[in-house]
């Protein structure tokens, strides 16, 4: 037997409910970085590169972020006009850039990372670990069903 699947089924609803609390997590990340003059997705690249301080390719970086390469370009374009990030040419392919935090982009991060956390944990609540472990777990899993429904490979 064939599973019905429309408005009511929790599975469809469940999805709507994720798509809508994404899109208000994004609307609360946009005002929060607001005071920084940051994009989430800037925020991100940060905080990526934060993560690896010997700096990412812009290749490295489009996959960690799923995001098109070209949308990194820009993003990383307004950045380094910001002296938060730089390029640097790699010796073995002068086509390509490795990218890091600049001094200013350290100091950014250093002042939004508090606040950021103390917000982050507010939005959870009291959500106990071992259940945001499995919300995580359940997430990847969700991911990993549309990726492959799109037919797309997990990054």
């Amino acid at each position: 037997m064939k599973p019905r699947v429309d408005e009511d089924h929790p599975g469809y609803r469940a999805l709507m409910e994720l798509l809508r609390t994404a899109d208000t997590v994004w609307d609360a990340s946009r005002m929060f970085f607001e005071r920084w003059d940051l994009s989430p997705s800037q925020f991100n690249v940060l905080n990526l590169l934060r993560l690896n301080p010997a700096g990412l390719s812009q290749t490295d970086l489009s996959r960690q972020l799923i995001m098109h390469r070209s949308n990194v370009t820009g993003l990383l374009d307004r950045l380094e006009k910001r002296d938060l990030v730089a390029r640097h040419e790699v010796a073995a392919d002068r086509r390509a850039y490795n990218v890091v935090l600049t001094a200013a982009g350290i100091r950014l991060l250093r002042d939004i990372l508090p606040r950021y956390y103390r917000d982050a944990g507010q939005v959870w609540g009291r959500l106990p670990a071992r259940r945001a472990a499995e919300l995580i777990a359940d997430l990847r899993q969700v991911a990993r069903n549309a990726q492959r429904i799109a037919g797309t490979s997990p990054p």
